[in-house]
């Protein structure tokens, strides 16, 4: 069962870590798949909150990404949760074409022999 909270609410309960991040879980809200993981900092929490359109945090690039941006191949959040650390996002979404930057429609596509 989830407790329903606000975006002011939920922006407090994100414990953010020494680099001012934290991981995000982007998993398919329909079928369930977990798509990717990623990072936010505050700044791409709020704009995915406000927006819908899911935004990262580059840690390579040092800038922020809306995913699809370059690809077309988008995030729209449809769910978010934290964890009961507060230091863990899942993200359920509605994803439009491939979510790795591979090509793969996931970024989870090698499984140990």
């Amino acid at each position: 069962m989830s407790e329903t909270i606000s975006d002011a609410e939920f922006l407090s309960a994100v414990t953010f870590n020494e680099d001012g991040l934290v991981p995000a879980i982007a998993q398919d809200a329909k079928s369930g798949v977990v798509l990717m993981l990623a990072w936010m900092n505050r700044e791409a929490l709020q704009k995915t909150l406000a927006s819908g359109a899911v935004t990262y945090w580059s840690r390579s690039r040092k800038t922020l990404w809306t995913k699809g941006e370059n690809s077309g191949h988008t995030q729209r959040l449809v769910e978010a949760y934290v964890d009961c650390d507060g230091d863990t996002l899942l993200l359920k979404v509605d994803q439009t074409g491939a979510a790795c930057h591979t090509g793969e429609a996931v970024c989870f596509y090698r499984k140990l022999a």
